[in-house]
């Protein structure tokens, strides 16, 4: 490829790049914004499910403490498919499809707090 021709090619994949770049982070934020929705119908009521503030419910943990303890537990997608439960007697139990426990699981990773250092 001559010198004088690698410079239009570039430029039209950078501009591809950026694109698909844009594309993808656009799908994840509305991945995002999906999942807090769902949670704000369904939880709302007694865990704080955003990035600060308390939950309603003291006993109720904040969903962006979650971190490694769930989270990144490699059953916890199937369990909010499958029929997500607590040991709380309060708690509902929830089942959603794998779209939404998609969505749920992508919202939640987004608000996590830095675990703190050991």
């Amino acid at each position: 490829m001559k010198k004088t021709s690698m410079k239009p090619f570039l430029l039209m994949l950078s501009a591809t790049i950026a694109l698909l770049w844009s594309t993808v982070a656009n799908a994840r934020a509305e991945e995002q914004r999906e999942g807090k929705e769902m949670l704000q119908k369904l939880c709302a009521r007694c865990h704080s499910i955003g990035r600060t503030g308390a939950s309603p419910n003291k006993l109720a943990p904040p969903f962006r403490t979650f971190s490694e303890t769930k989270l990144y537990d490699s059953d916890f997608m199937q369990r909010l498919q499958t029929g997500l439960t607590s040991i709380h007697p309060f708690m509902p139990t929830f089942r959603f499809s794998r779209e939404d426990a998609q969505e749920v699981l992508s919202y939640m990773r987004s608000i996590q707090e830095a675990p703190e250092p050991k």
